[in-house]
């Protein structure tokens, strides 16, 4: 059964158990190892991660929850949208994440409609993220964050899609224009 658990893991993972965090924030600092950033430009779709590493306090959050907050700076060769050549991003970001325990007061609150304002708060943390036994995993936390940093659309500097892709909004001289079919066919009516 315990095996089982764990395939199911995350590609980076770090496992924090609750029990041991106390109200003093303890500063964490984490990095992925080759076969981790291997797993995550996997999972990611980018040619591969450089560096992924991550520095973050981990504490209590008013009676049973956990707030991880930190920066993570990520690495990545992604293939350019145009060309396919490959194009090196760095993610830097700064990010907060709430953990309550499933069954909670708290996370009571956070389904219902009265913490709306936490959500909608842009400087404030997202909304809590529900845990289930006695262990959050900061590492898939720091993942997700970069992840969300990814540009979707990476592309070389000096490229431009207009280089690769054929216009239709010009027509060469003497072809009409093809939506002129149209108003025509509109006013015979």
């Amino acid at each position: 059964m315990k095996e089982h658990h764990d395939q199911a893991r995350p590609p980076f993972s770090y496992p924090v158990k609750v029990g041991n965090i106390s109200a003093n924030p303890v500063t964490v600092k984490v990095e992925a190892d080759v076969r981790e950033r291997a797993a995550l430009a996997a999972l990611w779709r980018v040619v591969s991660v450089e560096e992924l590493a991550a520095e973050m306090q981990i504490g209590r959050w008013k009676k049973d929850g956990v707030r991880v907050k930190g920066k993570v700076k990520a690495r990545l060769v992604q293939a350019c949208v145009v060309t396919l050549e490959p194009v090196d991003s760095v993610i830097e970001e700064e990010f907060e994440q709430i953990f309550v325990p499933e069954g909670s007061k708290l996370a009571r609150l956070v389904t219902g409609g009265d913490t709306a304002e936490m959500v909608l708060d842009p400087d404030g943390p997202d909304a809590p993220e529900l845990f289930v036994g006695d262990t959050i995993d900061a590492g898939e936390t720091v993942a997700e964050f970069v992840a969300l940093g990814i540009n979707p659309y990476p592309r070389k500097s000096g490229v431009d899609f207009s280089d690769h892709i054929e216009s239709d909004e010009t027509t060469d001289e003497g072809k009409p224009n093809p939506f002129a079919v149209l108003k025509d066919w509109k006013t015979k009516e």
